[in-house]
């Protein structure tokens, strides 16, 4: 076997650049990239506090799809590991960011105090509408 015959060592291995050591380019997992969509829509979601519920359930698929992505990423010519880590850390927040919402809104419903001065005002609201 002459030394133009075999493989470069480390080839497929990504450079810093993107770049595999064979020439080719790097592709990014598309898991990555899906963890960092479904990481930032939960996130909005989550915010917007009346969608909180699709921001969890968005929230864990960007969880799996992070993890999914970082073990793609070790793979050889594939990269994406920042992104897949950027998609596990915005899905987390969007989660404990839900669950803390939901907790903190059935906390709420459930005090009987808090109840009745909601009704009051709404009464209080529809009154000042009918006149």
């Amino acid at each position: 076997m002459t030394a133009s015959s075999e493989p470069a060592r480390g080839a497929g291995v990504p450079t810093r650049a993107g770049r595999t050591r064979t020439g080719g380019a790097a592709k990014t997992s598309a898991a990555a990239a899906f963890a960092l969509v479904f990481g930032v829509a939960a996130l909005f979601s989550v915010l917007t506090a009346i969608l909180a519920w699709i921001g969890v359930v968005l929230a864990i698929i960007g969880i799996v799809l992070g993890v999914v992505g970082l073990k793609m990423a070790a793979r050889p010519g594939v990269t994406g590991r920042g992104v897949a880590i950027g998609g596990l850390v915005l899905s987390v927040i969007a989660l404990l960011l839900g669950l803390a919402l939901g907790a903190g809104l059935t906390t709420f419903l459930n005090n009987e105090g808090a109840v009745n001065r909601i009704q009051q005002q709404v009464d209080d609201l529809r009154e000042r509408l009918d006149r």
